[in-house]
């Protein structure tokens, strides 16, 4: 079968959260999005105030489920267009006690956090795709060590934002699933995703 068009790409992420108001607070000024439209019950955002991210639904009966405990969203991943907008946003994440995970995979530096209904976000930095190597198998060669805190840092020097930069796009969703081999069959021969990275020792398929 042909495969997904190249050019495809993720447009925007809705979440279920519990309260709007909590959560725009924590999307507007913690992460750094910007609302472009808001009704009663829900609300939509964006990094330049013109393309959507992020859509939020309010259902105050909502239940929060343990983490990893389910099937469905692991995390969303907001991709930034390079390495000083990322140390930018560790800067704020940081002012503002954000309790953080990191990690740095070879490819990309990328750190990990919860709003505050629980949703996994990862915010991170690509490195430069000609720097990508894959292994024998066609795999991306990806490791998960710790993320240059400092260097980032040093990478955003004294600049603050209170936005996410023009650019910035949701980079991937990251699923957990029952069977990885059914989920494989759907999204590869259904879907007509490629396989990039097939990781046995970390249960992942990318």
């Amino acid at each position: 079968m042909t495969g997904i068009h190249q050019d495809t790409a993720i447009g925007y992420v809705k979440l279920t959260i519990k309260n709007m108001e909590r959560s725009l607070d924590f999307y507007r000024n913690v992460i750094g999005f910007q609302v472009i439209s808001q009704t009663d019950r829900s609300a939509r955002l964006s990094a330049d105030g013109k393309r959507v991210l992020l859509v939020l639904e309010e259902n105050p009966s909502a239940v929060v489920l343990p983490e990893r405990s389910v099937t469905g969203l692991y995390h969303f991943a907001i991709l930034l267009p390079d390495r000083k907008e990322l140390g930018i946003a560790l800067a704020r994440l940081i002012e503002n006690g954000i309790a953080l995970g990191q990690g740095d995979h070879e490819v990309s530096e990328a750190l990990y956090l919860s709003d505050p209904d629980g949703n996994g976000i990862e915010i991170y930095a690509d490195r430069p795709r000609s720097t990508w190597r894959r292994d024998a198998e066609g795999n991306y060669v990806m490791q998960t060590a710790p993320v240059d805190v400092d260097g980032l840092l040093e990478e955003a020097g004294a600049e603050r934002k209170s936005r996410l930069p023009a650019g910035t796009v949701i980079g991937h969703i990251h699923l957990h699933v029952t069977d990885l081999q059914e989920a494989k069959a759907f999204y590869t021969d259904i879907l007509g995703f490629d396989i990039v990275g097939n990781y046995a020792g970390m249960s992942a398929l990318f």
